[in-house]
């Protein structure tokens, strides 16, 4: 997912934050979001989970979820 989340990132032109959390090295988190598969993919906006998926997202995938639940244009 590196070089996906990489073209995202320069695709949205820093108008995201893009966090990448260890779920071995924090098993908490994964337990709080109910993370199962990995990787998971978690949209949030203002502090609310906006969609979710497990498995591998293309970055223009990720771009029309932003443009979708994040209003990112």
């Amino acid at each position: 997912m590196k070089p996906i989340l990489e073209e995202l990132k320069r695709k949205t032109c820093d108008k995201i934050i893009i966090l990448k959390i260890d779920i071995d090295k924090s098993p908490q988190t994964a337990s709080v979001y109910q993370i199962q598969g990995v990787p998971t993919l978690i949209l949030f906006k203002n502090g609310l989970i906006k969609w979710r998926q497990s498995g591998v997202v293309s970055a223009n995938q990720l771009v029309k979820v932003l443009q979708q639940y994040a209003n990112l244009n």
